[in-house]
């Protein structure tokens, strides 16, 4: 096993890179804040024009099922959300709206997802360079990663707009993603199973453990305070072909992970704890996997 320091992207100039992969819903009306609060992860009561938010909606039962980023603009919120699995997403929060006074909308005809990622590429949309730091851009938002300032820019940006920067390779973004080891969504979580705390979500800023309740909130404290953690997503540097997502991950004989995304000699994998304090070759299939553990990610002392 063997730590990495946080990188950045290894762009001399931002580039922009149209996430085709996200969507966005918009949420307006008064009870807009508060009809969020009590069912995401994240504190949306801090969310503002100038700060964004990262979380995620959850079973009761405390397990994923989507990841969303929060920006404010205006008289609105905007959800920056997977594409494929929106509507799924927008069914279960009008699920939830009853009396409140807030309307739900997919505008993701009206947003271009992009991430800027660079050099100067915080600079470039006129924020500060730190985690969640944002403000109005072109009648959209633009924030920085409020996960990690490492992965750059977030830009939501009205579809007639043009692009803040050379339009950029969606492989850079993977692999600066993925270097980092940070999660994209369903690539890495499954939905109904996945539980956040193996998946970086504390230290990435996605649970606000000071806000009140929210669906899936005790199973996400219990797992917390007892220790409950056993396995964490890493990244893992590849020798060999890479595994397709789910093939499982054995040291010897036993089975200790599974692959989740990955590109160019690197990838996520699910990883049980105690399988990093042994020197048993990991192995998926024909490839060598060596775990590579950034330095934002925080491991008990003892797996």
């Amino acid at each position: 096993m063997s730590a990495v320091p946080s990188v950045s992207s290894s762009l001399s100039s931002p580039s922009a890179i149209p996430l085709t992969a996200r969507g966005v819903i918009a949420l307006t009306g008064a009870d807009r804040i508060s009809f969020l609060q009590g069912l995401v992860t994240a504190d949306v009561s801090r969310v503002t024009p100038t700060r964004a938010g990262w979380g995620a909606l959850l079973t009761p039962q405390g397990k994923f099922l989507h990841d969303i980023f929060f920006l404010a603009t205006g008289d609105q919120m905007l959800l920056d959300v997977e594409a494929e699995r929106l509507p799924d997403l927008l069914k279960r929060l009008r699920l939830y709206r009853l009396r409140a006074k807030v309307e739900l909308t997919d505008a993701s005809d009206r947003f271009t997802v992009a991430a800027v990622i660079g050099d100067g590429a915080a600079a470039l949309l006129g924020v500060p360079a730190e985690a969640g730091a944002a403000r109005p851009y072109e009648e959209g938002a633009a924030c920085v990663d409020p996960r990690l300032p490492d992965l750059g820019c977030r830009l939501l940006l009205p579809r007639e707009a043009p692009l803040p920067a050379p339009v950029g390779d969606a492989a850079d973004w993977d692999r600066l993603r993925l270097g980092l080891g940070v999660p994209d969504g369903s690539r890495d979580l499954i939905p109904d199973k996945s539980i956040l705390l193996e998946n970086g979500f504390d230290e990435l800023g996605g649970v606000a453990w000071d806000k009140g309740c929210y669906m899936g909130q005790e199973l996400t404290a219990r797992t917390r305070y007892r220790g409950l953690v056993k396995k964490r997503l890493l990244p893992v540097r590849l020798d060999g072909p890479l595994p397709a997502p789910g093939t499982i991950i054995l040291a010897g004989d036993r089975d200790v992970g599974e692959i989740r995304s990955g590109r160019d000699g690197m990838a996520l994998a699910l990883l049980r704890l105690d399988a990093l304090a042994q020197e048993t070759p990991l192995r998926a299939g024909d490839t060598r996997l060596t775990p590579a553990i950034p330095d934002w990610v925080r491991l008990p002392a003892k797996a």
